[in-house]
């Protein structure tokens, strides 16, 4: 079995970000070779990076981060369900991303977005970097879903049928990924 973090990026009060890691996540739950999880960034009230040392020595000073580091190791690969802020993705994502290094070494990484613009996908583009520099591989499918068209009223997530053979495809990229990657996960 693959093991694939449902990553959840947004903190905010009032989010929608949980409905659409929860539909993410049902998806990935039908297939066969995957276990998934949702992982909620806030669920580990990470302050603003307190480390005293940098992340890539993998020694930790506070319990917040050796929890988060425990939680995020667990994972073969991630898909980051991310919203669009100013053009970018949210800090507190950001924030619990650079708390770790090692821990996202030679793993598949998929993105699934949302925004009222383009869908998100200008922070897929911010967060492609990111995890690049992470030594994650990211995959070329992504879903972009739009505030005005796949939810009600901006606030409930009705997505299109249309969006599930994405999602299908992206799951598929991220398995091939992290499973041709798991030899060098290795220690």
């Amino acid at each position: 079995m693959t093991n694939i973090g449902i990553i959840l990026g947004s903190t905010r009060p009032g989010r929608v970000g949980h409905q659409v890691a929860e539909w993410v996540a049902k998806h990935g739950s039908q297939l066969d070779s995957l276990d998934v999880e949702v992982v909620d960034i806030k669920d580990y009230s990470l302050p603003v990076f307190d480390e005293p040392q940098s992340p890539l020595l993998g020694s930790y000073a506070h319990p917040h981060t050796r929890e988060w580091s425990q939680k995020i190791a667990e994972f073969d690969g991630y898909v980051f369900v991310t919203p669009e802020y100013n053009r970018s993705i949210p800090s507190a994502l950001k924030n619990a991303i650079d708390y770790l290094y090692g821990e996202w070494n030679n793993k598949a990484a998929g993105f699934v977005s949302y925004g009222s613009n383009v869908g998100g996908a200008r922070a897929v583009e911010h967060l492609r970097l990111i995890t690049a520099g992470l030594q994650l591989a990211g995959v070329r499918t992504q879903v972009s879903l739009s505030l005005a068209t796949d939810f009600a009223a901006f606030t409930t997530f009705t997505p299109g049928d249309h969006h599930n053979a994405m999602l299908h495809r992206l799951f598929a990229e991220v398995t091939g990924w992290a499973d041709a990657l798991a030899p060098l996960r290795r220690p």
